[in-house]
């Protein structure tokens, strides 16, 4: 799918949040300026949402010590700008809604820094639930293997939790900017256990949607993930080259037709 394509969106605006500084990767350089392609991570996931006209501005959060996102050549692009995010992920989002809060736009998305190989497609699925929700949603993917848990702080076996209904939270994930803040401050005061943003609308009662999305949409977390990715990224690249050699191909075709 091709941006030409995707009319009939609100403007929105994407969060990423870089600030960590990826602990599980065991190296010295935080995971988001790992190199793909001549390009780090965080490169590739804003490129991705920028490549779509409904996505207004990207607002890239950065750790406070972080010394390497302004000297990439993204930083310089007009449709990005840089704050400085908390010590964990939810205060870094939260510094990211504050700086957009007086917008005219309604809908913010995030989307993970180490998230490289975000498919148009699902993008268009996401944003697409804007014409009839009020409240927001994530791309999800169904569990699909057997899920064990373990004895408390242990590696034993536990028990086997059912599969059904079980899903695993993904990124973009896309909710009004105004509600999102109210979760967020109320979630972040009362300690509540917030892994994504997702998590603070259900603290406060609310229920997005589950937007199916793609399996090799996968986030770079542990050394062995680099590799994986860097497939994935290759594969998306020829399915783009792919469909923009369509549409030329069709227009051509079209040209050629009407003379």
């Amino acid at each position: 799918m091709t941006s030409t394509s995707i009319t009939h969106n609100p403007d929105v605006i994407g969060i990423l949040p870089a600030a960590g500084i990826g602990r599980r990767m065991q190296t010295a350089l935080p995971k988001q300026y790992f190199i793909i392609d001549n390009k780090t991570l965080v490169e590739h996931a804003i490129d991705s949402l920028l490549y779509h006209p409904s996505i207004r501005e990207v607002v890239v959060v950065i750790s406070v010590s972080d010394r390497w996102f302004h000297k990439l050549p993204v930083a310089c692009n007009s449709r990005v700008s840089i704050v400085t995010g908390g010590s964990i992920r939810a205060e870094s989002v939260m510094a990211a809604l504050n700086y957009v809060k007086n917008s005219s736009v309604s809908w913010v998305l995030i989307h993970d820094a180490v998230r490289p190989c975000l498919h148009q497609d699902d993008l268009c699925r996401l944003l697409s639930i804007t014409a009839y929700t009020e409240i927001g949603g994530l791309l999800a993917i169904p569990v699909r293997d057997t899920m064990k848990r373990s004895h408390p702080g242990s590696k034993i076996i536990s028990n086997t939790v059912k599969r059904e209904d079980l899903w695993h939270a993904l990124t973009p994930q896309i909710f009004m900017r105004d509600l999102l803040i109210n979760c967020l401050k109320r979630g972040l005061l009362e300690r509540a256990y917030l892994t994504d943003e997702a998590s603070a609308l259900e603290y406060c009662g609310y229920s997005p949607l589950l937007i199916p999305g793609r399996s090799d949409n996968i986030k770079v977390t542990y050394p062995e993930d680099l590799a994986l990715a860097r497939f994935f990224f290759n594969q998306l690249i020829r399915s783009r080259f792919t469909c923009v050699s369509d549409t030329v191909l069709m227009y051509i075709n079209s040209v050629e037709t009407i003379h």
